[in-house]
């Protein structure tokens, strides 16, 4: 029987998972090759790679390969390929291999998914990279702030053998591989099929589109949402993939399909869109929905957009004939009060009146434990999002203390702790730093480095605490600025981090020296002591500062108690004074 799919990209959809035959034999000679233990970014990767999802690449891009896709979005062949897909590893790895070498490739708990054979080792620029690829050489765009802080010094590229795809244990029946949807799509008699991307809920605007946007091209809808690595803060995909379940009923029975793509997005706007029009011609599909800044980041840290609204759907149309697969463009969708309906905003009416809720204001209403408007989203939508994304009162949140020693910072931080509990509702924990140095980090020094896995340790417990709804209260020195903004990052997807910064200066801290650290610092008897012989880095980013040495213990508390309060952490017992 002919097949009317949409053919994949290059002609041939690519498998290369290995018979059970071949990957005896992997398995048997990996005992003897280095092994590389994948990052949760790498496995999407990779999986994408092994599935066919990334034909026609058969393996990690060699140098040539990724040299021209940053350049000139071509592969060494010429063919149009917008990403660089490599293995990123360390110095200290790379130093071992050579151009024939042979690579264990494991997952997280050392299953061995596939074999890489060699054939490039080199170390790229990555402010280069970034500036072809990103447009941009600005941390602050999270591709490339992951390429700059995430990604390791080397590159390796070859040809992969996998033994078996990532196992995840989660909506099994929804992830589908390139191979496994188009059979469905057979069955089906589905010949059109119009995709859409997203890393977000889907609320009415969005229904709305995919109404239009299947009925336009006359096409079947697949909703194709990433499930890997998406921008910091987004909404997890657990959440999400539950609110487009609760959402498939709304679309007439038979038009419809829900399939998980595990892909590690970059947020690369332009030449992003053009890769999630390869992916999705591998997985079938015959048209893609561009909408408004499709895959960008949004605004950099001064409000200025990183790419221009329609930058992605331009470049797309410009690419469609060889790409083999059709944009769908779309306008940002708005409500118009008036007509009770939503329409693309160069379709609204002279004089209307209309309504949008962006993503913060979504955020900020969930925080504040607001109603979600029937008119944005629908109602088992809302319930599913209020569920897991509580007011503030009711979330979990750090209070991570930072300053010199002899601030003040376990005092505050144990009164606090008993006003936590007088309040109740909340299991509270304190991680003083005397005793996580006793408890949990006994084995290190005081170096930096020590210092530093030392804050890791702190700010992970204190993620699992916030994320299951307790109020962890940390109260380390935390000299460094650059570990603490990584324990807020830790923090921050789980509920709240407030970080309070004792700006208590040296000669009120040494004036204390209850313990009598600082007179040995100064006799040289204690090494790497901060304000003495090691730096202290005052933070920029505190939601709280307080100079101890005009303030007592119980005011300084009492300071951080209204601003929680104020920020709707906590609700203030006025009758006990808390």
């Amino acid at each position: 029987m002919q097949d009317h799919l949409n053919p994949p990209y290059g002609g041939t959809l690519v498998n290369l998972l290995a018979t059970p035959e071949r990957a005896s034999v992997l398995q048997a000679e990996s005992r003897d090759w280095p092994s590389w233990d994948l990052t949760a970014k790498q496995v999407c990767d990779l999986e994408l790679l092994l599935n066919g999802g990334f034909s026609p690449l058969r393996g990690y891009m060699s140098r040539a390969d990724y040299e021209g896709t940053c350049a000139h979005m071509r592969l060494a062949n010429g063919q149009l390929w917008p990403i660089p897909l490599v293995l990123d590893v360390t110095e200290k790895f790379a130093g071992t291999l050579g151009s024939n070498s042979k690579v264990a490739l494991r997952d997280p708990e050392g299953v061995m998914i596939a074999a890489l054979h060699v054939s490039d080792v080199w170390q790229p620029d990555h402010q280069a990279e970034a500036e072809a690829v990103y447009g941009t050489a600005n941390e602050f765009h999270p591709g490339v702030g992951y390429l700059a802080k995430q990604t390791h010094p080397w590159y390796l590229g070859g040809k992969l053998e996998g033994l078996q795809l990532p196992v995840h244990y989660d909506f099994k029946t929804l992830r589908q591989t390139p191979a496994q949807l188009r059979a469905e799509f057979r069955q089906r008699g589905w010949r059109r099929i119009v995709a859409f991307q997203t890393r977000n809920p889907m609320h009415r605007a969005h229904q709305e589109l995919t109404f239009r946007a299947a009925k336009q091209v006359e096409a079947n809808l697949l909703i194709h949402p990433s499930v890997g690595m998406t921008k910091p803060g987004d909404v997890e995909y657990y959440v999400r993939v539950r609110c487009y379940q609760e959402l498939l009923s709304r679309y007439p029975i038979g038009t419809v399909k829900l399939s998980l793509l595990p892909l590690a997005m970059r947020m690369g706007g332009p030449r992003e869109v053009l890769w999630h029009a390869i992916i999705r011609k591998n997985y079938g599909c015959s048209h893609l929905i561009v909408g408004r800044d499709h895959a960008g980041p949004g605004n950099d840290e001064n409000g200025k957009p990183f790419y221009g609204p329609y930058a992605a759907q331009q470049l797309f149309i410009a690419h469609q004939k060889e790409l083999g697969i059709t944009p769908v463009p779309f306008n940002t969708m708005v409500y118009v009060e008036e007509q009770d309906t939503y329409v693309q905003e160069n379709e609204v009416p002279t004089g209307a009146r209309t309504l949008n809720i962006s993503g913060t204001d979504l955020r900020r209403r969930l925080s504040e434990g607001r109603e979600l408007p029937s008119w944005f989203t629908f109602e088992e939508v809302a319930r599913e999002l209020q569920r897991n994304y509580p007011p503030r009162h009711r979330q979990g949140f750090t209070l991570f203390f930072t300053g010199l020693s002899g601030s003040g910072k376990s005092t505050i931080a144990n009164i606090l702790r008993v006003k936590f509990l007088e309040m109740g509702g909340r299991p509270v924990t304190l991680l003083d730093g005397d005793l996580v140095r006793k408890h949990l980090s006994s084995e290190l020094g005081f170096s930096k480095e020590h210092r530093d896995i030392n804050i890791r340790r702190i700010g992970f417990v204190a993620s699992e605490i916030t994320k299951n709804g307790g109020i962890a209260i940390c109260a380390p020195i935390a000299p460094y600025d650059s570990v603490r903004k990584e324990v807020r990052a830790t923090v921050q997807p789980g509920g709240g981090f407030v970080l309070v910064h004792l700006s208590t200066g040296l000669a009120a801290c040494e004036s204390r020296d209850r313990k009598g650290l600082y007179a040995k610092a100064r006799a040289g008897l204690v090494q790497h002591f901060t304000g003495i012989s090691d730096p202290y880095e005052a933070p920029t980013d505190a939601e709280v500062v307080i100079d101890t040495s005009d303030l007592s213990a119980e005011e300084s508390a009492q300071e951080i108690l209204l601003y929680l309060e104020r920020q709707g952490y906590i609700g203030v017992n006025r009758q006990n004074g808390s």
